[in-house]
């Protein structure tokens, strides 16, 4: 007789717990029994929300099992988000503060139950989470890192119980705050549950008195975790692709990019970074969590569809105090029309949002990028291109936006694309040639010859003076840029790069903290600018820090590993100072005293030799 066949199948499990829960049973039995029944029907909702499952819930433990990691994660996430909010209304000793441990394993199933190592793996990884936090095994890690808006501590290796091999360990940091002392990671159980207001008076007062009414309603509001700006604050998530085809793609994304760079441009209103928005790209989100993870008070999302040589395009502005919403239109036009429709949308988002514009926004405002069709569809190809960051496809994104030039001799965003392909080529060191970032400047230059009101062009000519170490120079160019585009988090961050290695470290911090509030979902460089600035202030405890946040995000990036090697030789931690820089030069095994004399284009002769004395006490030659 044949056994039976085993079924197994792999899974992301999710174990949870109560801390202290034999001492809250001991104190009030029925309290606490009453408390843990309502915060499990809490987490079986949130669950099936995730496309998962509670496979048993006895005593004060849940297990429950998901197809997907990245949905066990999120839901995770927003469990102790939840119970956080559910905990604030109780008396301190009654709450009940859950401990999630997640994992990706086999397990082998029997009916509704699961077992084996990838169950016990995740209950053991969970009694490594402190209360209210979140803690994940290496394979889930491994998984999600570059998945989701979060960032990572790792806690070493565990012996795990019949396991034969360690099991590595992360703590779950919350998404990075940048409001405050500089970008804090927040605990996820620090998030504030945020409560949509549904006030019937609002939308009755909303629709009698107009546009002036949205903004001055409602404007006591705040999303949790931020402090709401003084003006309108708009977030434009990534427009939907209705063509049918993946192909276009690029198109939905440069008319979203399009819409982010136009509002961006005035003065009177708050816009999120496209890096932060486009997070949500594919994902089925509210404007209610958009809302309160980027802190913003309104959401435009919408739908585009381009056949031939028409395009639809939907858009509506949500108000996230009440969930309503404050404007919908849908557009059907000629191809040739898309600059012109473009335009008219956010013409109605400023009208609907009372926002007034000064006399240079409202020219910049109805202004055609060009005049031909073409050459826009080459460069929202070659961006999604230049995007990659690989060689390939920078060689790529130059062809696309060399024939935009062909197609169109006056289209300056062309010329301004095309520099920063060449800037990209010197400073990822794809090109040794000067003649690069010669390019670069050249480019820059025809750009805002053509048109001085693009805040890229004098980006990028900020960055290449900046490598020229022509310091004033640069500083003017990123101050020009900011000026244009007051919303524009890459030109804060340009501006605070320039300031810092300008010897204006102190002001650097500011731009840099505004970046991030313009991008909550930064990229970790911009941590690598907070972290420099830090440093040259004098301000070392933060600066460590910083560079440990950033490292947690990207272990890979070498300036960061060698100025912790700078820092904590200048405490005289010798022993970590060795770490850091043995793993500073296995990345970067070329690196030496003078070629980073050379990459390093401080202003002061006395900052840069503080740090070259340094690397050379460190042994780099």
């Amino acid at each position: 007789m044949r056994p039976p066949i085993v079924q197994r199948r792999l899974a992301a499990i999710l174990s949870a717990d109560v801390k202290g829960y034999s001492r809250l049973m001991g104190e009030d039995e029925v309290a606490t029994v009453r408390t843990l029944t309502a915060y499990r029907e809490v987490m079986a909702a949130l669950i099936r929300e995730r496309s998962g499952r509670v496979v048993d819930a006895t005593g004060d433990n849940v297990l429950a099992e998901f197809a997907s990691v990245v949905d066990a994660l999120e839901c995770a996430v927003e469990l102790q988000r939840e119970l956080k909010s559910r905990n604030a209304q109780l008396p301190a000793p009654r709450r009940l503060e859950f401990r999630i441990g997640i994992n990706l394993g086999d397990v082998i199933v029997e009916g509704e139950r699961i077992y084996g190592d990838g169950v016990n793996i995740a209950a053991r990884v969970e009694g490594l989470a402190e209360p209210g936090g979140i803690s994940i095994s290496g394979a889930v890690y491994d998984q999600v890192k570059k998945k989701l808006a979060l960032t990572y501590e790792p806690r070493g290796e565990h012996v795990v119980k019949n396991i034969r091999e360690p099991v590595r360990v992360y703590r779950v940091l919350g998404e990075p705050e940048p409001t405050g002392p500089g970008p804090r990671i927040t605990r996820i159980v620090g998030r504030l549950a945020w409560r949509r207001a549904t006030l019937l008076l609002g939308l009755v007062l909303l629709v009698a008195a107009g546009g002036a009414a949205v903004w001055s309603l409602y404007s006591r509001w705040r999303p949790p975790g931020f402090e709401l700006p003084d003006r309108p604050s708009v977030a434009v998530l990534p427009f939907e692709n209705m063509s049918g085809d993946a192909g276009q793609e690029y198109f939905g994304d440069g008319i979203t990019e399009d819409l982010i760079t136009g509002l961006s441009k005035l003065s009177g209103l708050f816009v999120i970074a496209r890096n932060s928005v486009f997070a949500y790209k594919g994902r089925a989100v509210k404007p209610a969590q958009v809302s309160r993870e980027l802190g913003v008070r309104y959401v435009l999302e919408g739908s585009v569809r381009k056949a031939g040589n028409r395009v639809r395009i939907t858009a509506q502005l949500v108000d996230a105090a009440t969930g309503y919403h404050v404007w919908a239109e849908r557009y059907d036009r000629d191809l040739k029309d898309v600059f012109a429709l473009q335009d008219e949308v956010t013409q109605k988002i400023v009208g609907v949002l009372a926002v007034k514009l000064t006399a240079p926004e409202k020219d910049r405002l109805g202004r055609a990028p060009t005049r031909n069709v073409e050459a826009y569809d080459y460069v929202l190809r070659g961006l999604e291109y230049h995007r990659r960051t690989t060689k390939e496809a920078n060689a790529e994104a130059r062809k696309m936006f060399a024939r935009a030039v062909e197609l169109d001799p006056e289209y300056a965003m062309a010329y301004s694309a095309m520099g920063w392909t060449h800037l990209q080529a010197w400073q990822l060191q794809w090109s040794r040639d000067p003649e690069t970032l010669q390019r670069a400047f050249e480019l820059a230059q025809k750009a805002i010859v053509r048109d001085d009101s693009l805040a890229g062009p004098h980006d990028l000519l900020g960055q290449v003076y900046l490598w020229k170490k022509e310091h004033e120079r640069a500083i003017a160019q990123a101050e020009r840029a900011v000026a244009l585009a007051p919303n524009n988090a890459d030109s804060y961050e340009t501006l605070a790069e320039v300031l810092a290695w300008s010897g204006r470290a102190d002001e650097a911090i500011e731009d840099i903290k505004q970046a991030m509030r313009l991008d909550p979902q930064y990229p970790f460089f911009y941590l690598w600018t907070l972290g420099h600035a830090y440093y040259l202030t004098g301000r070392s405890d933060e600066a460590i820090a910083t560079f440990r946040k950033l490292l947690a995000r990207n272990p890979n990036f070498v300036p960061a590993h060698a100025f912790l090697a700078v820092l904590y030789g200048e405490r005289g931690l010798e022993e970590d100072a060795r770490s850091e820089w043995a793993a500073a030069e296995r990345l970067s095994p070329q690196a030496s005293v003078e070629s980073l004399r050379q990459r390093m284009p401080y202003k002061n002769e006395k900052d840069l030799e503080r740090v070259l004395a340094a690397m050379r006490k460190g042994g780099l030659k």
